[in-house]
């Protein structure tokens, strides 16, 4: 009799329990957001800046991000560069950085953008080369990568004056473009909120 008596208030405590339950779940980033695949990565290869050939097929396995750059860039490149610094320090601090994920930028502007040029830049912003690429191939074939696998547009002039997208790729372990950030909207592309996409990707 005493159940029954109370079954209703059990009942009531079992429900707030459920749903106290579904929202920690979500607030832990345990419910992971779904991200449709936006197109395939074609395969590359390029030259790192320690002189070794990097292809797609190398980084593979990890979830990436992708970013398009060059280091004579008077604005978006240095504080998006800077951003990624970010994201890089946020992901070491669970083991993700380098362990399930990796970082690549590569420059179209190869002219200029010598192995030494790019690893200046790279060192202002305390890359960790054990799991960020900073890629130089040919000008033509990057500017094709960068628009016919990201939908990246790059315009050049002959005085290496450059207007070009400012955006962050996520990529999957498969080589699958998941999800494009505009890197110039601080809210969009929070590090953040960048990190906490990475980590689902990598759980998926």
């Amino acid at each position: 009799m005493i159940f029954k008596k109370y079954i209703w208030t059990w009942i009531l405590l079992l429900i707030a329990a459920i749903m106290a339950g579904y929202l920690i779940y979500n607030a832990l980033d345990f419910g992971t957001e779904k991200y449709p695949e936006l197109g395939k990565v074609e395969s590359f290869t390029m030259e790192n800046i320690d002189g070794s050939n990097v292809s797609l097929e190398d980084t593979e396995g990890k979830t990436r991000l992708f970013y398009f750059f060059f280091t004579s860039c008077p604005d978006v490149c240095p504080v998006t560069t800077f951003s990624m610094s970010q994201i890089q320090d946020l992901l070491k601090e669970d083991g993700t950085f380098g362990k399930d994920a990796s970082f690549v930028s590569i420059t179209f502007d190869p002219k200029v953008d010598t192995k030494e040029a790019i690893k200046e830049f790279a060192d202002r912003f305390k890359a960790d080369y054990s799991g960020w690429y900073f890629l130089r191939g040919d000008a033509e074939e990057t500017k094709r990568l960068a628009r016919e696998s990201f939908k990246i547009l790059i315009e050049g002039d002959k005085a290496d004056n450059f207007v070009h997208a400012n955006l962050i790729a996520l990529v999957d372990k498969d080589n699958n473009i998941r999800k494009i950030y505009n890197a110039s909207d601080a809210e969009e592309a929070a590090p953040d909120i960048i990190a906490r996409d990475v980590r689902n990707i990598v759980r998926e």
